[in-house]
């Protein structure tokens, strides 16, 4: 899918030199930035993400019922 997405000519112009040095496309840097705000804001990524996502939300209700080594009280 295609979108427009508008940038001043300064803010555009160090995205190409940062894509020049760094020997990737616009393209390459839209991908990793984009990732990195989803991952930021805990969205999956991808279907590999979600699915680990899924089952670290599983596991955590079998450790609340764990008692505290210092009181011997259920948490």
């Amino acid at each position: 899918m295609r979108k427009l997405i508008e940038f001043d000519d300064d803010t555009f112009a160090k995205l190409k030199q940062l894509a020049r040095d760094r020997m990737a496309t616009f393209q390459e840097l839209a991908d990793e930035a984009f990732a990195d705000l989803m991952k930021k804001h805990g969205i999956p990524i991808d279907l590999r993400d979600a699915l680990k996502k899924s089952v670290a939300g599983a596991e955590t209700p079998a450790k609340q019922g764990k008692t505290s080594s210092k009181t011997g009280k259920k948490k």
